[in-house]
């Protein structure tokens, strides 16, 4: 499947080393037209070392909508200071010949992809993830409405534009579960970039690849619910009962049970109860009332 999301081609310099002769010429002049996001940095910084692959990476994907300059400030310590830099890694973006944003330390992948949209955007460009975003949603309301293959296309051909495209990862594992290929689901996650493992996305899609593994072997709804009806403080029944309600599409039942299951025995099986409702407040969405109403009664529970 092909996408409309082509872009222009990064320039050859899209990512320079800066010294104080260069600085007035690549930054700020070269600001004039396009935003430009300063790396000060130096060999002795640790986590300057993970910053700034991640930034090349963030820039790069932007094809030429924003350009980087690294500075060693060890070799610049007159630009350093001039900008006041206290701390490494410092970055800056320059628009127009100005600082427009910036922060200080390391952040997180997500985080700095985040940043780089955000100075395109303010600069009056477009920000790569804008043209995927329409994918995307596609994407996603073909799986809300079980044209799981269909989705899955759509999702591998966003992952061809952007591999950590954390969005489009999450999605292909959850169209593979719908599917009901649960082994190469299970793979997909094993297999996704280092740097969106963690990705709430993937957390979410880890989520339902285990609720999709309990619902295997969920048993009968009726008979659990007569066991539990005749027998309220059978925990295993009731427990049992909530992973079988979620694997027949009834979350807010699930939910329900494990929180009577949780008041009448927080600490049984090890806290199972607590753990079972994360697991599916990370599957759902977190805008979800299910998600809302769910953690807020627990919250009420646990602190009481």
């Amino acid at each position: 499947m092909e996408l409309n999301l082509t872009a222009n081609a990064p320039d050859a310099d899209l990512i320079k080393d800066v010294s104080e002769a260069t600085f007035m010429a690549d930054v700020v002049e070269a600001s004039q037209t396009v935003p430009v996001i300063v790396d000060f940095w130096a060999p002795w910084c640790g986590p300057c070392k993970t910053l700034g692959p991640q930034l090349e990476a963030a820039v790069t994907a932007a094809k030429g909508a924003v350009k980087m300059a690294k500075v060693n400030v060890d070799e610049a310590q007159a630009i350093a200071g001039q900008l006041q830099i206290q701390s490494i890694p410092t970055v800056y973006a320059f628009h127009k010949g100005q600082p427009i944003d910036g922060f200080q330390g390391a952040l997180p992948e997500s985080e700095v992809r985040a940043f780089v949209d955000r100075v395109i955007k303010a600069a009056g460009g477009e920000a790569p993830g804008d043209g995927l975003a329409e994918a995307v949603a596609a994407a996603e309301e073909m799986l809300t409405d079980g044209a799981a293959e269909d989705a899955a296309q759509t999702f591998a051909a966003i992952l061809g534009e952007d591999p950590q495209h954390a969005g489009a990862y999450g999605g292909m594992v959850r169209a593979h579960i719908a599917m009901g290929a649960l082994d190469q689901a299970e793979a997909l996650l094993n297999g996704a970039p280092i740097e969106i493992s963690k990705a709430p996305e993937l957390e979410a899609a880890h989520a339902q690849l285990e609720l999709a593994r309990q619902a295997e072997n969920a048993g009968p709804v009726a008979e659990l619910t007569a066991t539990v009806e005749a027998e309220p403080d059978n925990h295993q029944a009731r427990f049992d009962l909530a992973r079988a309600l979620y694997a027949k599409g009834d979350a807010q039942g699930a939910v329900d049970h494990l929180l009577e299951l949780f008041r009448r025995d927080r600490e049984w099986n090890e806290g199972a109860a607590k753990t079972q409702l994360f697991t599916i407040f990370d599957a759902l969405k977190p805008a979800d009332p299910v998600v809302l109403n769910g953690r807020r009664k627990l919250s009420s529970m646990i602190f009481a």
